[in-house]
């Protein structure tokens, strides 16, 4: 990725074209502030093949993972997507603040209608105090399968990281390969009422490893310098799993979490959701040794249903810098690394959750003059969301494959299954026409009281609807999330678009109201944009609502998100032209 982030190449010119008109004639004088970085996506069909299996893949410009986009803390991007395929598309930036540019951020029907067949539009946003790593992935149906990549967001020009300064960066992006496709997955598992089919291996850039069949050509390697210090940039692109990862014989070091820089801390495994990223240093070894290490992921996984239980691998290897003065010695060299021990790192067990916990509980802020913590420390509103799985009927005549043979699977926030609607919200917000599009009644605390951790309720059944949360400008929000075991426990990687939240507490078991807030961290709680609601416990956030528009709250589950796990908060403009939502763009998508 570049000797450093002042070397770094701002665009990818094979992937990222120029757009053809000019901003300094929509935008006069912007120039002077910020640069202003174009990306042109086209969204096309592209034939890939992985595990010796060949198939058509909905892509950015061809590409697989999707291309790369970087940019400064500060700057303006415009990145105009143009639809080539048959499906419905729009991309959400992952973790981009969206400060007064709803109209940007890319889920379907809640910010936007989709981008169809032939249409284009322009995502124009600026990226307002951030730094790190995130990424973009596509937001309607399952298409982010296959259409993802990094958004790499790099200091202002001469400010430093609070951490040394790496001798390489490297993308590291976590993602899966599906020999069916994964449209008919999800349509056949939302027919059926049952849980979807599985992916077929996990990917590293793309690339399955040795582990899998057929797949020794198609190896991520990473190749180090002894001594040198390497930022890998880590994102979780996953449909359907939170992954353990480690590189044999090698500790890392954490140093950013979701694009906020943390307290650094070692550790020789870590656990990363899907949603998630991370930033870690991995200082290589002083010294030449004679052995390649492999780099390995495998899913984390509580829940009853099936999963891909397999691991992706890639390979560490040193580089050796002796120069070579002969043909002979290039061979003997060649020799010498087919002979070299490989050494396997341990992960944790599948089903670790005090593992998951222990890690979880290391992220702290910075908490620094230069980086503050600015965690509400007063609360004006209180919302208690049970978060997991439930069912909903079988239609008449049907037989469904869910929990009994004859249910089918659903998900829900409060007892209610989220119903996309066929219009955009924020548009009908914006506009004033929320009449039979939304409601406003969505309930800040289960409608029914029970142990959600203990012996599950008889009736299982969820209500459906679309309901949303309405809060004021400028509302300090405290959240506690609480997982729910009702079709057994498992972890539930919570996003939340258009804030960072920070982590307050977290706990297993039932959430005491009495007990619990006199532990909560309100001086360095980690900042995030996803939070795993631990398995069989509950997580407490806040956050401040200075950011109109509508905004998406999902399981990072793709299968959770279509059984309806997902709300959407609408913070109301406040009374000074910079805390009001602008109008929308003339080229936003119409349903």
């Amino acid at each position: 990725m570049g000797a450093s982030h002042h070397h770094l190449s701002l665009v990818s010119t094979d992937a990222l074209r120029l757009l053809s008109f000019s901003c300094l004639c929509l935008w006069p004088g912007l120039l002077v502030f910020a640069s202003t970085r174009h990306y042109e996506f086209h969204i096309k069909l592209q034939n890939v093949t992985r595990l010796c299996h060949t198939k058509s893949i909905i892509t950015a410009n061809g590409r697989f993972p999707g291309p790369r986009i970087v940019a400064r803390e500060g700057d303006r991007v415009l990145i105009k997507v143009v639809s080539h395929v048959q499906n419905n598309v729009s991309l959400h930036w992952h973790g981009i603040r969206q400060l007064q540019s709803g109209w940007a951020d890319g889920p379907a029907y809640v910010t936007q209608c989709p981008i169809q067949t032939g249409q284009s539009y322009v995502y124009n946003f600026s990226i307002t105090g951030q730094r790190g790593t995130l990424f973009w992935h596509a937001h309607v149906s399952w298409l982010r399968s296959t259409l993802y990549g990094p958004f790499i967001i790099l200091p202002k020009k001469n400010v430093s990281y609070p951490f040394p300064k790496p001798y390489k960066e490297v993308p590291i992006v976590f993602g899966e390969w599906w020999n069916a496709d994964t449209e008919a997955v999800v349509t056949q598992a939302l027919q059926s009422g049952g849980g979807p089919n599985v992916s077929d291996a996990y990917t590293i850039n793309g690339l399955p490893g040795p582990l899998y069949n057929c797949s020794t050509k198609d190896t991520f390697k990473l190749k180090v310098r002894p001594g040198r210090t390497y930022l890998l940039r880590m994102i979780n692109a996953l449909v359907d799993e939170e992954l353990f990862f480690s590189i044999a014989n090698h500790t890392l070091t954490v140093v950013e979490a979701d694009a906020v820089y943390v307290k650094p801390f070692h550790t020789d495994r870590l656990l990363i959701a899907p949603g998630q990223t991370t930033n870690v240093l991995l200082k290589a070894k002083p010294f030449f040794p004679n052995a390649t290490f492999l780099i390995a992921a495998r899913p984390y996984f509580t829940g009853l249903g099936t999963f891909d239980n397999s691991t992706v691998a890639g390979i560490l290897e040193y580089d050796d810098e002796q120069p070579s003065n002969s043909t002979v010695s290039a061979i003997n060299r060649k020799k010498k690394k087919q002979k070299l021990p490989l050494f396997r790192p341990t992960l944790p067990p599948i089903n670790d959750t005090s593992f998951v916990a222990n890690f979880s509980s290391r992220f702290r802020s910075l908490a620094t003059t230069q980086f503050p913590a600015n965690v509400p420390q007063t609360v004006d509103k209180r919302f208690f969301f049970t978060v997991g799985l439930g069912t909903s009927p079988c239609p008449k005549n049907q037989t469904c494959q869910g929990p009994n043979n004859s249910t089918k699977f659903s998900a829900s926030i409060n007892n209610n299954s989220f119903a996309l609607p066929s219009t955009a919200i924020l548009q009908a917000h914006y506009f004033g026409q929320e009449k039979g599009v939304y409601t406003t009644d969505f309930p800040a605390n289960p409608p029914f009281p029970f142990n959600y951790t203990g012996t599950p309720p008889n009736n299982t059944v969820v209500s459906n609807g679309t309901k949303v949360v309405v809060l004021p400008f400028n509302t300090s929000v405290e959240l506690v999330l609480q997982g729910t075991s009702i079709l057994g426990a498992e972890s539930h990687p919570l996003h939340l678009h258009g804030f960072n939240f920070f982590v307050v507490g977290q706990g297993s078991g039932n959430y005491d109201p009495n007990k619990d807030p006199p532990n909560f961290n309100l001086v360095d709680p980690v900042e995030r944009n996803t939070i795993g609601v631990p398995s069989g416990g509950w997580v407490a956030i806040r956050f401040l609502a200075d950011n109109p528009g509508a905004w998406f709250m999902h399981c990072h589950f793709e299968i959770h998100l279509s059984w309806g796990l997902k709300m959407v908060w609408i913070v109301l403009d406040g009374e000074l032209p910079n805390q009001k939502l602008p109008p929308p763009p003339s080229d936003l998508p119409k349903c």
